[in-house]
Formats: structure tokens, C-alpha cells, sequence
């Protein structure tokens, strides 16, 4: 496995993550026997970087992390490095959310968080969304009490402008800043990633592959019922038939060097910065190989290029969510 460093504190992370997401919520039926056989599996891979948040599944996927964490003893809690968030909240089967930044919920959601996941300090803490009513120099100092409590080791902001990012950096180090970022999703490169290599900020890209999109093996016509792509922009009519003919060119280029999709998707964002952590998320020991594989591929600078233009911006169709899912992204 090879490593990156997160943030200034140079904290080893693998250089592809595990995002849970899926194994709680929003992509269909899931099985926690099937989910904690693929953390475990990650785990003997050398992927030490765990990625969730307590909205997902509404605190089922913490609880999850709490039980694989407590199951494994002192021993694994030592070798992986836990990311949770907050400010997203829900009611339960709802989509639609609201935003809170306020001090009392940071700290109040943090507790929860920590009793979930049966540990006593978060390694990775970050705002999930951010609500514009709550002045981010307010934030940042409740996050910084946290840390100097020793509830949290690092904080991270997740789909922020770069003035929200210098603004917070004032303040206290930001050890990551998680964004949507992979081929058909690059607006981090117009401002964001630059800004957070310049402030030795890890950029986490969740959502690399498109949410499976770009592995060309989703027909949006036959997800399943409470799978959240039934209601993407990107997924639906005209834009679905547009953005299929990119990945379909996405699907020649791997097929001529014996690849997957998948796998092209990762090395691309592995290739083209080195301060970026991809946390493709999967309930599938199979695809975790597989995505795990795309570490010891290199892409040459001519590759990066050609896969550049084939997913330039302005190419891919749709909105990245409904609206409900923007709320709070800047």
C-alpha cells in the first residue's frame, strides 16, 4: 500500500480510502455482514482511511465503524484513521435536509459521534456543509476547542469555496477539505485544489467514480428502490444518454490497456495531484480489490491528457444533485 500525508500533521493515510457511506444508506439494500467483511478485507490491504458522517443511515453507519472498530480490540482502533462529520441533519427517509453549524450542535454531535463509534477521539472531524448564517471564524474556534480537549486530532471542511479555506486557515491548520472531484466532476481544479496544496491542506475526493457512473456497469432504469441516483440530474433522460457516450470513451481507453473503468477513473486522480486522498466507497470486496489495484498504475502525462479532454468542463450533462442535495455547498 502506498500512503499520503494528511494535512500538516503528516498523519500516514492510504492513498485510496474507504468511503461507507453506501453500506448504511442511499445505494439500496445493505448487509452488515457483507460490510464488515469488506472493512476487514480493506484493512489486510493496508487501507487505513475510513470515511463517514452521522447522517448516513442517520448514525447506522458510525455505529457500524463503532462495531468493526471494538470487534477488532485496541489493535485495530490503533492502525486506522477515522473520519466523521457533522452539520448535515435529517429526518429519517427524508432527503431533504438543514444545515447546522451552531457551537452547541458542533459539540452535542460530536459527543454522539464518539459514543457511535466506541472511541474516544475523532481522528478527522469535518463540517459536512456549511450553513453561510454561521460566521466560519465562529466554527473553526469550536472545532479548535475540540481539538485542544483532545475530542478530535484534526478538523476538515467539506465542499467550501477557497476563501472559506483561507478564511478557516487564518484561524487554525484545516488538515483536509473533502469535495466531489473525478472525471465528470472537476470543479476543484478551477481554484480549490491549488489553494489547498498552497496551505498544505490533503484534498479528499469523494464520490470518484461517479457514483458508479463512470464504471459504465449502472443502468439507472433498474436501481433500486431508496438508491438516491433515481433522482440525479446526471442519471436521468437526455443527460443520461450524453454523459453514457463519455464513459463509453472512458471504456475504450481502459479496454486498450487492459483496465477497468474503475480502475482509469482512480489512476487518474492519483496521477494528476499528490496531495489528493479518492475515497470510492463500496460494499463489495471485489471492487475494493479492484479499485485498490488502480494504486500501481501509472498513468503518463500523454494519458492524463487524453482523459483531460475526453471529460473536459462543460462536457458532462446535469446538475451533480437535486436541489435539496445543495444545500450548503458553496
Amino acid at each position: 500500500m502506498q500512503y499520503r500525508s494528511l494535512g500538516r500533521s503528516k498523519t500516514p493515510v492510504s492513498a485510496i480510502g474507504l468511503g461507507c457511506m453506501g453500506m448504511s444508506e442511499f445505494y439500496g439494500q445493505s448487509d452488515d455482514t457483507q460490510s464488515l467483511a469488506t472493512l476487514s478485507r480493506a484493512l489486510e490491504l493496508g487501507v487505513n482511511f475510513l470515511d463517514t458522517a452521522d447522517t448516513y443511515g442517520h448514525g447506522h453507519n458510525e455505529t457500524l465503524l463503532g462495531r468493526f472498530l471494538k470487534e477488532g480490540g485496541p489493535a485495530r482502533r490503533d492502525q486506522v484513521v477515522i473520519a466523521t462529520k457533522f452539520g448535515i441533519v435529517r429526518q429519517p427517509g427524508q432527503y431533504e435536509r438543514r444545515i447546522d453549524n451552531s457551537p452547541a450542535y458542533v459539540r452535542s454531535a460530536c459527543e454522539a459521534s464518539l459514543q457511535r463509534l466506541q472511541v474516544d477521539t475523532i481522528d478527522l472531524y469535518y463540517c459536512h456543509r456549511r450553513n453561510q448564517e454561521v460566521p466560519i471564524e465562529e466554527m473553526i474556534a469550536t472545532l479548535a476547542d475540540l481539538v485542544k480537549s483532545g475530542k478530535i486530532r484534526q478538523f476538515g471542511l467539506s465542499e467550501v469555496s477557497s476563501e472559506t479555506l483561507r478564511r478557516a486557515s487564518v484561524i487554525h491548520p484545516v488538515a483536509a477539505v473533502q469535495s466531489e472531484y473525478s472525471l465528470w466532476s472537476r470543479e476543484p481544479e478551477k481554484e480549490l485544489l491549488q489553494t489547498c496544496a498552497e496551505l498544505g491542506t490533503t484534498f479528499v475526493a469523494y464520490s470518484p467514480l461517479g457514483r458508479a457512473f463512470l464504471t459504465g456497469s449502472v443502468n439507472p432504469s433498474a436501481l433500486a428502490e431508496g438508491d438516491f441516483r433515481k433522482h440525479n440530474p446526471r442519471f436521468q433522460g437526455e443527460a443520461e444518454v450524453a454523459n453514457h457516450l463519455l464513459v463509453e470513451g472512458l471504456r475504450q481507453f481502459a479496454v486498450n490497456r487492459g483496465l477497468t473503468n474503475a480502475q482509469v477513473a482512480l489512476a487518474w486522480l492519483l496521477g494528476k495531484y499528490a496531495h489528493v486522498v479518492p475515497i470510492p466507497g463500496t460494499r463489495r470486496i471485489s471492487y475494493l480489490e479492484q479499485n485498490i489495484a488502480s494504486i500501481n498504475i501509472q498513468l503518463t502525462a500523454v494519458e492524463l491528457t487524453e482523459l483531460d479532454a475526453l471529460f473536459a468542463l462543460g462536457q458532462v450533462a446535469g446538475a451533480r444533485y437535486p436541489d435539496a442535495g445543495m444545500a450548503g455547498i458553496e
